[in-house]
Parts: C-alpha cells; structure tokens; sequence
C-alpha cells in the first residue's frame, strides 16, 4: 500500500509540474473522496488545481503538509511542499512560493532523509520554472541543470528531454539564442525516434520559437508547422492553439522582414517606446494579415486565457500597423476583460504592459478618446503594483519606466523624469542592463529637452556604453532587431552625436566632443553591421585609419558626414594634424534625405546627366565645398569616405563641382571605409598577382527569379586573364558553389573576381550573389571567402563583385556591400551599386587591372584612372561612376 501510494504521489508531482512549466492541463474529473489520510489530499488538490480552483488546492495542501509532518513522513512533506510552491506560483505569490520550495529542498538534502534522486529533481524543476518566473533566469538555469544530471543518472531519458526544453527556455531569456538552439536541437534528434506526444510538440514549439529569434524565419515556420499538425492530431487545444501563436508570431516577423523600415518621423524625435510607423509593401500586408488570422485562431481554440490574450494583444498590434482602427476598440476592451480574470503572474504583468503601450499608440495616431490616457496609466499601475507582489523587479522597472514614458507623451515631465529616475535605479540594482540603457536614453532625452546639456550628455554616454557591452547579444533587445534597430538603437546614437556637436555661443565644439561624436558613429556602424549579420564578430581596432593617413599615406583624407534631424556635420581628419576640422552644413534631415534619394534614382537613368550633375552639386557643396581649402593645402590626392545613412548608397565620385565643372573622380582618387576600426592598415604587396576569376554569362532563372544573360562577361573574363598571367577561371556551369568553395579553399588567390548578378540589401537574405545553381545568400558568401586566414600571407588583397547592384529604394542597402567587404577577409572590394551596361563594366575593368599593374599606383587611383577612361568615352554618370572601392585604399 505503500508503495502504491508513493507512485501516486510522485505521479502528481510529476504531472504538476508539466501542467505549470510545459504548459500542458490535461482535463481531470472532479470527484470529492474521502480525506482520509494526506496522500489522498494531495490527490484531492491536484484535481481542484486542474479545475483552476487554486485557493482550495493551497488550503487542501497546507493540511496535507501538517498531516505528513504529524506522521513523520518527511517525504510525503517535501512532495507537499513542493506542489503547494506550484500552486502558488499560479496565485503569482512567488515569494511564499519560493520559500516552501526552499523548505522542500532543505528537507530533501537533509543527511537524513532518504535519498530519493527523482523527488529531488523534480522538485529541483520546480525552482527552476519559479525561479525563471522571477527574473532569475541564471539561477534557474542552474536549477534546470542540476535536475538534469539527476535525470541522466538514473537513466530518465523522457525527464531529462522535458528539463533540457526548460533550460533552452532560460537561456533564451539570457540572450544566448544560439546555445539555446542547440539544446533544441539536441531535444529533436532524441524525440526522432519517440512516437508523437505532447513533449515532442512543445519541444518542437520551442525550437521554432528560437529559430524566429535568431533570424531563420523560414525554417521556424517548418519546425512550427510540425509542432502543430502534432498538437492537432494529439486533440491538444492547449498546444494547438500555443503553437497557433508562435505562427502568427513568425509571420509577423516575415512581415516586418519582408518590408524596407523606413520611419516617418524625424530619427531625433525618436524615444524609448516610440510608435513607428511604416509604408507596407505587398509582402508584407500579406504576412501581416496572416499572423492576424492565426491570432484569431489562436484566441479562439486555446483554452488558456494567457494564451488568449497574447494572441488578441499580438494581433491588435498587427491592426495597429495595417492601420485598422475600427478593428483595435473591440478588441483592446476584450483583451482588458481578459486581464481581470488572470491571476497575477510574469506573462499577465507583461501583457499589461504591453496592452499599454499598444494603447498609447493607438491614441497617438488617431488622437481617439477612448481609452483615456488616466486608463492606460492605471493598466500600468496595476502592472507595478503586482510585479512588486511577486517579487519580478525586472518586470517592475519596465513598467515603471514605461508610465514615465506615457507622462512624457503628456508633457508632465517632472513626473515622468521622476519615473524615470526610479526605474533606472531599480534596473541597475537588479544589472538587467537591456532595461538600464532604455531608462538612461530615456532621462537623457528628458534633461535635454530641459536645456541640460551636461546631464543629457551623461545619461546618453551611459546608454551608449550599456549599448557595447551588450553588442554580443544585441539580437536581445528585440525579438525582431533588425526590423526595429532603427527605432530601439540607432536614435541612442544619432541622437548623443546631436549633443556633442551642439554649439553654444559660437564657441567650437570641443576636440573631445570632436572624437567622441567620431567614435559614437563608429560604433553605430559597427552595431549595424553586426545587427546585419546577427552575430557580434567583428573585432574593433580603432584608430587604424589615423595610422595610415599620419604614417602611411600622407596624402590621404578622412572625411566624416554625419546626418542629423536639422543639419550635416562634417568632421575631418587630415594626415599628420593632431586635431580634427569641423564644419556645419543646416539642413533638415528630411530634405537631405529626399534630395539624396532622388539623386539616387536619377543616376541609375542614363538620360539624365543634367539632373545628376544640378543635385551632385549641391551634395559637393554640402559635403566638399567647406573643406576645399584644407584639403588644397594639404594637397590631398586620396579622399576617404566614412559614410553613413543614405549617403553610403551613393558614389562619392558623381559630386559635381559647379565652378570648376568638374566631378569629384576628376580631382581625387575615393574610397570608402566600412568604419576606421574595421580596415587592415597594410600595403599592397606588389607581387606577381593570382586571380580567381569567374562567373555567370547565361540566362538563369532561380529562386522564381529571372536573370538576362551577362553577353560581355565571357570577355570580361578573358581581358582579366590577359592583365594577369597567373589564373584560374569559372564560367556558368563550373561557377558553383562547390566549385567556388573548392578553388578558395585551396589556392592563395590575391584577386578574386566575379562577374555575375548579385544584390547588395539591408537585408542579409536578399544580399546575394548568383553561381550557376543557387543564389549564395551573404552569410554563405561570407563563409565561402573565409575558408583562408585573412590574417596570413595568402589574405585576398581585393575582392571584386561584378554586375551587382544595391537593392533599389533600400536606403540602407550598402550595409550589405559593407558586411560582406569587412566579413570576406580581403583588404579591399571592388563592386557596383547598380548594374550597368556590361560592356562599358568589361572596359572599365579592363583598364583597372592595367593600371592595377603599376607598382606605384594604389587601387583608389587605379579606379579612378579606369573611371576617368571610361567617363572621356560615356559622359554619362550611369555608366562610369557606380564603382565604388570599399576598405583598403592602398
């Protein structure tokens, strides 16, 4: 009888805990039997708690814990204690919930008590799951890990799978996506051979979920589409419809993918929590108005009332973007009847806030009475109040900064910069860092709209070194980073450069501030491009460009354009001066912007020379004008370019000076830089040269993508491989990816050339190159290069791109072209920013690589010997000025 009873008891512990971690509530009859002894009121409160009756399971519970204690029957006291820490962790009484847990495991370490290793490891989940609950998430890991290795050694393959999904689950929360991935990944390997169940679609749940996380969005959607046709033929509405929700999740994330963010409001205006609005395309109602319907679905088969509200709060902020606001009133006061019934807990706290938030918007784009902001306020007071009764300060400094934030869109800003205030100290003291930098930008940008500067400038250096620190786990801002870097990341930046280069009383701005402003867009650079490739791999050296034009290059030029909301900055660096020059161009950023981009398009039209040259100039005037004597007297011959925002979209060697009529090619050799800390300061060994030279002539069409043939490319080729003796080519059929990471991956190459279609995007999964089979998408272009050390002899001295082109009306499209000129591993990249006549690109080429030859002659001024060849036979802009040399100049 014993026995019997043990198995009962362990067998609720067990199901307990994957009711309330695995969020499985399987159904139970309700009976009322006899309370005759304490293992039948631990089974009596396990059926009141599957009923949602979770007073009467604590108080059943805690008689059952005196009852056992009575007997003597400390293990019987420990399982007790444990299910009641459960319990009240649905009541989101998570301080008395961790101190039973802590009683149960005292009780179950004690010398003395009988060793019982899966007791103790369940008990050990428990912990781990209330722990997470919290905002503890690496004691909960640890939790998580310990109960592991219990399961592993007394051979527990199914618990040990069940504890592993969990600790994926907190190491997401830590930001560490991909080690989480790869415990997922684990966990689906070893469900392979296991039959359907409800673990194997919650595992397969998870693994999407981390997938959307890290980017993979199309293999997420596959991973969830399993877990799905699981939970539905396994008759799980509970996971049915929490897997319903992770969908529509994905395809809100393709949406925001599948769009070029471009925000309407001025990038200075931008606060923490801001309202972005953008333009849809196509693709992305499409997947937006999916998501919406696998919310409704969602809402609609779970039983949940979390789940349900998730998925209401989800889709109306997706009806926020398509800009349904009839739709958002019903369903905001169905999402608020929803949190009245939620007992207070991690996921209800934060679904207020967000309901807030999304609230806030919807009143700020229809300037809508209903709801008031008093009501949004107390949403968020409700949030604060019970994230302090659980004890989830993480959770209470988000809110609490997040109301400050609502006073601010009120202008009560002594309320809110005293919200503020409380909020950051609250985030400091728990290190939640992710929260910290929001606070500070957000007391920041309180202070300097209240004239103070000084305590502006603080406040902004702190987010900004909040901001380096967290680089290696930036994707963790955001669940969606790249779609919303420019609203969470990049206005931190712009916006303390704004500060520095402030003047007062037409006293210079400061050679520190000077620097600093420097440094800060460098690092936004940086931040990009690692937000481009989602990984922080990229390893800064920094001041590496002064070295070259100070010890090098003397004839070098360093020019810095920084756009901000009311006017161009320009900070220029000139070889062997100590201190930078500073000039000041006013003008709105949204003019910039628009001229910039009509300059863009007019150039990629070969019959509009006059239009060009009428906007380049005003460009030479913004950007040259303002430098022309201290470049003369320096005389400069090389100007290197650190551009950013949609300058970088355009060649700098179409600025056209007016009263000289002369384009800026014709006066100076250009390069581009990435960033000063990612170039290799080494000159051009001029050796024999050995070239991988290759490419695509034909027609293809890949990807439901057609491609026109490439006539002159074959000539190209063979022009090259008369400039230089010694290489190895690949044409159409030959030019795969195999082929290409074959020939890399075993010859020195100090050129590789490559002669095909290709685009430059913002997007890493639209910036591609085309081999004969496939489009090599940037990642796997950036690996294929990296098969050989940089750092070695054998490093590519110049990587040139071909016939590829930026992505049209991307603004940011050159991020790609940027990512993959610093992640090859060569020292300089050739490309195109759109595709021009192949004929004219198989001249220009031609004529590069013979002055290329010239042992004295650096690769800017052979690109711009070529270009002045080819512009003496095609005035016309389109054809001779979209090559761009990115990187190393010399």
């Amino acid at each position: 009888m014993k026995i019997r009873v043990q198995k009962i008891i362990l067998a609720f512990l067990t199901g307990f805990f994957i009711a309330w971690g695995l969020m499985l509530f399987p159904a139970f009859p309700q009976s009322t039997p006899q309370l005759s002894d304490p293992q039948v009121l631990v089974e009596h409160s396990r059926e009141r708690y599957q009923a949602g009756d979770f007073s009467e399971a604590v108080t059943i519970l805690k008689q059952a814990i005196h009852d056992f204690k009575i007997q003597g029957n400390k293990q019987g006291q420990a399982i007790a204690l444990s299910n009641l820490s459960l319990v009240l962790q649905k009541l989101g009484q998570l301080e008395t919930a961790y101190f039973y847990i802590t009683e149960s495991l005292s009780l179950l370490t004690h010398p003395e008590f009988p060793q019982s290793p899966i007791i103790l490891a369940q008990s050990l989940e428990i912990r781990g799951q209330l722990e997470l609950e919290m905002g503890s998430s690496e004691q909960a890991l640890r939790s998580w890990k310990q109960a592991a290795n219990i399961y592993e050694g007394i051979d527990d393959p199914i618990a040990k799978i069940r504890t592993q999904i969990n600790i994926a689950q907190a190491l997401q929360t830590l930001g560490m996506y991909r080690q989480a991935k790869s415990t997922l990944e684990q966990v689906e390997h070893d469900l392979q051979t296991q039959p359907d169940s409800i673990m194997k679609a919650i595992a397969l749940r998870s693994l999407g979920n981390v997938l959307q996380l890290v980017g993979d969005l199309e293999t997420a959607l596959i991973v969830l589409e399993k877990s799905q046709e699981i939970a539905e033929n396994l008759d799980s509405p509970i996971e049915f419809g929490a897997t319903l929700l992770s969908l529509g999740n994905a395809q809100k994330s393709l949406g925001n993918k599948a769009q070029i963010p471009e925000y309407t409001a001025s990038i200075g205006t931008i606060i923490p929590l801001s309202c972005p609005q953008y333009s849809l395309n196509k693709n992305t109602l499409n997947h937006y108005n999916q998501a919406i319907q696998f919310y409704e679905k969602s809402a609609l088969v779970s039983p949940l009332i979390i789940t349900q509200t998730q998925a209401k709060i989800n889709q109306l902020n997706n009806l926020l973007k398509l800009q349904k606001w009839a739709d958002i009133k019903n369903l905001y006061l169905e999402i608020q009847l929803n949190l009245t019934k939620m007992s207070p807990n991690q996921n209800s706290i934060y679904a207020k806030i967000n309901l807030a938030h999304n609230l806030a918007c919807f009143k700020q784009f229809t300037a809508t009475d209903t709801p008031s902001w008093l009501e949004i306020a107390q949403t968020l007071t409700e949030a604060i109040q019970q994230a302090k009764n659980i004890g989830n300060q993480r959770l209470e400094a988000y809110a609490i900064g997040t109301l400050a934030g609502i006073y601010l869109k009120n202008n009560n800003i002594e309320q809110a910069q005293k919200l503020t205030q409380n909020a950051l100290i609250l985030a400091q003291q728990i290190k939640a860092e992710d929260i910290a930098y929001l606070w500070y930008w957000q007391l920041g940008y309180l202070l300097k709209i209240q004239g103070d500067i000084k305590g502006a400038i603080i406040c902004y250096n702190e987010a900004i070194n909040i901001l380096k620190s967290l680089r290696s786990d930036l994707v963790t801002l955001n669940p969606d980073i790249q779609f919303s870097f420019r609203d969470n990341v990049e206005p931190v930046y712009r916006q303390f450069v704004d500060l520095l280069l402030q003047t007062e009383n037409n006293i210079p701005v400061s050679q520190d501030n000077l620097k600093q402003a420097r440094d800060v867009i460098e690092a936004l650079q940086l931040s990009e491009l690692e937000n481009f490739f989602r990984e922080a791999c990229l390893e800064a050296k920094p001041q590496q460009i002064d070295e070259i034009v100070d010890k090098i290059d003397p004839t070098a030029a360093v020019i810095y354009p920084i756009i901000l909301s009311n006017r161009l900055e320009i900070i220029l660096k000139l070889p062997t001066d100590s201190e930078f020059y500073h000039f000041t161009t006013y003008k709105p950023e949204t003019e910039v912007e628009s001229h910039l981009e009509q300059l863009q398009q007019y150039l990629r039209e070969p019959d509009r020379t006059n239009d060009v040259k009428k906007l380049s100039q005003e460009v030479y005037y913004w950007l040259i004008k303002p430098l022309e004597t201290e470049l003369e007297k320096k005389q400069i011959k090389t100007l290197v370019f650190i551009l950013e925002g949609s300058l970088r979209n355009l060649p700098m060697s179409v600025l056209y000076d007016e009263e000289k009529q002369q384009y800026l090619i014709q006066k100076y050799a250009i390069a581009v830089a990435p960033g000063l800390q990612l170039l290799k300061p080494q000159l051009l060994q001029k050796r024999e040269l050995y070239a991988l030279i290759g490419g695509v002539s034909e027609e293809r069409q890949i990807a439901e993508q057609k491609f026109t043939a490439l006539e002159n490319v074959q000539l190209e080729l063979q022009e090259i491989k008369s400039e230089i003796r010694r290489s190895q080519q690949l044409l159409n059929q030959s030019f795969t990816e195999i082929d290409l990471k074959n020939k890399i991956g075993s010859n020195p190459f100090s050129v590789v050339h490559l002669a095909t279609h290709g685009q430059f995007s913002s997007n890493q999964d639209q910036t591609f190159i085309l081999t004969w089979e496939t489009l090599l998408k940037a990642k796997e272009f950036d690996y294929l290069l990296r098969l050989r050390d940089s750092t070695n002899s054998t490093a590519i001295e110049l990587l040139v791109l071909s016939a590829c082109q930026t992505a049209a009306g991307d603004k940011r499209a050159t991020l790609g072209l940027a990512g993959i000129a610093v992640r090859a591993g060569a020292r300089s990249t050739l490309a195109t920013l759109w595709s021009v006549d192949d004929e004219s690109t198989t001249k220009l080429m031609s004529l590069f690589y013979q002055q290329f030859a010239n042992i004295n002659v650096t690769k800017a001024e052979a690109l711009r010997r070529a270009q002045l060849m080819l512009l003496d036979e095609y005035e016309i802009p389109y054809f001779w000025s979209p090559y761009v040399l990115v990187g190393n100049w010399l």
